[in-house]
């Protein structure tokens, strides 16, 4: 079993800064694509920003020059770091991974899967 855990939301003023991070666990091969995504009630799901395994980036309009997304290979790990928050970032953040997987069956086969994973996401708050 692969999940996604994150940490880091909280409520924080305009302007402010917060660093959401989203760490793999499981029987992790390898993750390929490592993505931040938002969520507002009423609203469709959000890219925020992603990184792949070779480390290209790509960010919505909205947070270009505000939030850096990176990763930490060897940890399964993906951060978000945000600054200049605007009383419109607030949203639920859910982390996305394109996470390989092995199972190791009682007679020694192995075996190779792929998955989309998603977290249960972290809220963040911009207040004016």
């Amino acid at each position: 079993q692969v999940q996604l855990v994150e940490s880091g939301g909280g409520l924080v003023r305009t302007g402010g800064s917060l660093n959401l991070s989203c760490v793999a666990s499981g029987d992790i091969l390898s993750i390929g694509t490592m993505a931040w995504y938002r969520q507002v009630l009423g609203k469709e799901r959000e890219l925020v920003a992603s990184v792949d395994i070779r480390g290209t980036t790509k960010y919505a309009d909205s947070v270009k020059g505000r939030f850096t997304i990176s990763q930490d290979n060897a940890k399964y790990t993906v951060y978000l770091q945000m600054n200049e928050l605007k009383v419109e970032d607030t949203a639920v953040y859910v982390c996305y991974g394109d996470v390989t997987y092995y199972i190791n069956y009682p007679d020694s086969r192995l075996e190779h899967k792929s998955l989309e994973v998603w977290g249960q996401g972290t809220l963040v708050t911009v207040s004016s």
